[in-house]
């Protein structure tokens, strides 16, 4: 139960730094944040290679595009920007015979109103499709489709 003589009794087994080699007395090359500490970020990123280029700041060309909603066309007039002569407008309505106008004219004719009272949709704009004009330019911007 006693050590051989001569040799010396080791009292604990070596450590992991002593026994992978790691110099313990060398100071870190990074800052090594303290248990319960957290790390601020400073001094934590790797120094550059010495090899690697130093980053160079490049010009960027910032392009502004505007993205127009599209219009959607009723039956009341619209202010807008008008796409052909770039001006500020309310649009001009014009009326037109359209699928409905003709449908409600055959239902009155199948109705019994042949005498001229058929012809009666057409002179009601509620029933006619729309049409919006510039009125600076006379460009037609969109229209309104009743059916």
């Amino acid at each position: 139960m006693s050590a051989p003589s001569g040799a010396p009794v080791p009292s604990a087994p070596p450590s992991y730094e002593e026994t992978v080699g790691i110099n313990v007395s060398y100071p870190h090359p990074y800052p090594v944040p303290e248990y319960g500490q957290k790390p601020d970020r400073k001094g934590m990123n790797p120094p550059p290679y010495m090899g690697q280029p130093a980053p160079v700041n490049t010009p960027v060309t910032v392009q502004t595009v505007y993205v127009q909603q599209p219009v959607v066309f009723y039956d009341r007039p619209v202010q807008m920007c008008c796409p052909s002569c770039n001006q500020m407008i309310v649009t001009h309505l014009s009326y037109d015979s359209g699928a409905l106008t003709w449908l409600s004219c055959g239902g009155l004719c199948l109705l019994g109103c042949i005498a001229g009272c058929c012809l009666i949709p057409f002179c009601i704009d509620a029933l006619k499709d729309v049409d919006h004009n510039c009125p600076k330019c006379g460009a037609l911007i969109g229209s309104y489709k009743r059916l």
